[in-house]
Formats: structure tokens, C-alpha cells, sequence
């Protein structure tokens, strides 16, 4: 029998320059066999201001936060939960009778990758990159004790004051870094997305990769990107956005509904929404 939805019907959303099926799928999934009278809807905006009032003056319980907004929305928020203050970017919203409290999910599923996949924090690492997931990532593997790092990003004020934050090195462009310091690298820009302009590139040069032990893309879709691809076909160890996604979409579903589902429920519903 299908869900009814009604009146009490507590909604949940996310926004991003390009929505996709996977959280909505998710989420509803898991309502529907958990009985919870809830619904998600992705949406993107180009008027976040007033998209973030919406939220507060319409009762939305939760909203998911993408590219590009993760910083943006920062100065329209009640309160930063220490996730999202520490590395000032956002990626969950909390609508609790008009307050608006600000998380960040993808913190908390990196540190948990790091530590499922046993990455030595002695791993000198490259990270491409310098939005808010970014700052998610890095602060993760800070936290995590890796001391050696580079940031390569094009844009030198976000890249070099996201190093500096956490005394890495900024570089503009990853082809000059020598291969001996890229033994885990890290894709954290839209290169190698579905439907993006670059969805067939590599995020780094194939050298770079046949030279790392692990190979990590934040990018959610595909489940594979090029870069992992090629990687898994050397036989790389590789990290894929898609994990990173589902745990924390896992994570956002309890800040939004305070229900934890079980690992094989979790399991299906990742299943579930990579179908769509």
C-alpha cells in the first residue's frame, strides 16, 4: 500500500546547482519501510537567499546543502553545529521550529572512510580542489593526524587560505607536484560528474595515479568515475563519492527524523537509489 501523504506530512529537500535522483531515493525509500510520515524532494535554486527563507517559513524539517551552496549558505543560518563551524561549509540544514542549525555530514563519513579503509596518516596525499566539499575533506584528514599534504587548485586565494588553514602546501596546478608526494589522491571538484562538461576526464594525469596506492573521488555519480576506473583496473585501492554519499545521507536522516536504520536497510536503500 502506498504512503498517504497529508497534512502532518513533514518535508525534507536538498539543493544544488544539479540535482540527482540518489537522495531522494534514499530517504523515501527508508520512510516508506520505516512508517515514517516524511517526504524528500530535491530541488536546485538560483536565489538561495530567499530558497533558505522558504525553508524556515515553510516548515521544512531538513535540507541537504551541494555544490555550490555549501558556503553561501553560511551567513543565513541561526547556528553552526561545530561540524560546520570548524571547516565553515555546510551541507545539512536542521529546521527546528523556525531554527535553523547548520551540520556537515560529509566530515563525518570521510573521517569514518578513513578510518574503514586503515589510510596511514603518515600517506603524503594530494587533494584537487578548494569549494566546500573540500574544506569537508581536508578538515577530515587533518583531524585524522595526515601532516603531509598539498592543496592543487586554480583559484590561489580559496586554494592557498584552505592550506594554510591547516598548514598544507598550496600549489595551482598538480601536474608540478612531484609523484613521491601523491601516494592518496583526492578528487574534490566536479571533474568526471555525470552530464558535466568534463564527465569523460580524468581528474588527475594517469602518471599520478599509477603512481598511488589509493585513489579517492568524491564525485557520487557515476559510482565509478573515469578516474576510479582506471585506477580499480591497475588495482588501486579506490574510495568513491558514492560511499561518502551514503553515509552521509545516513547520517542527515537521523539529524532529520532521530531514527537510525539498520545497516541492511541502509544497504538496500543505497541499492535502491543508485537504480534511479
Amino acid at each position: 500500500m502506498a504512503r498517504i501523504i497529508n497534512k502532518d506530512t513533514l518535508v525534507c529537500m536538498s539543493l544544488s546547482a544539479r540535482p540527482s535522483n540518489f537522495g531522494t531515493r534514499f530517504h523515501n525509500y527508508l520512510y516508506e519501510k520505516l512508517n515514517l510520515n516524511y517526504l524528500y524532494k530535491a530541488f536546485t535554486t538560483h536565489n538561495l537567499k530567499d530558497a533558505i527563507y522558504g525553508i524556515k517559513a515553510l516548515g521544512i524539517r531538513g535540507c541537504a546543502i551541494s555544490m555550490p551552496f555549501k558556503e553561501a549558505c553560511i551567513e543565513f543560518m541561526d547556528e553552526l553545529d561545530p561540524s560546520a563551524k570548524i571547516i565553515h561549509a555546510v551541507n545539512t540544514i536542521v529546521n527546528t521550529d523556525g531554527y535553523l542549525k547548520a551540520y556537515n555530514t560529509d566530515y563525518t563519513a570521510v573521517a569514518k572512510l578513513i578510518e574503514q579503509n586503515q589510510i596511514d596518516s603518515h600517506t603524503p596525499f594530494v587533494l584537487k580542489g578548494s569549494g566546500g566539499m573540500a574544506n569537508a575533506v581536508i578538515g577530515a584528514f587533518y583531524d585524522a593526524g595526515f601532516k603531509h599534504g598539498i592543496v592543487a587548485a586554480r583559484n590561489q586565494a580559496k586554494g592557498s587560505a584552505l592550506a594554510k588553514r591547516y598548514g598544507y602546501q598550496w600549489i595551482k596546478d598538480e601536474q608540478q607536484i612531484p609523484t613521491e608526494q601523491a601516494k592518496l589522491i583526492i578528487n574534490v571538484t566536479p571533474i568526471g560528474m555525470l552530464g558535466g562538461a568534463e564527465a569523460t576526464h580524468l581528474a588527475f594525469p594517469k602518471a599520478m595515479i599509477e603512481h598511488a596506492d589509493t585513489v579517492f573521488d568524491v564525485v557520487a555519480l557515476p559510482v565509478e568515475t573515469p578516474m576510479l576506473t582506471y585506477a580499480k583496473q591497475i588495482n588501486k585501492k579506490i574510495i568513491s563519492g558514492a560511499d561518502v554519499g551514503v553515509i552521509q545521507a545516513v547520517e542527515q536522516f537521523v539529524l532529520y527524523t532521530g531514527v537510525r536504520p539498520s545497516q541492511e536497510l541502509v544497504d538496500q536503500a543505497a541499492n535502491f537509489a543508485r537504480q534511479g
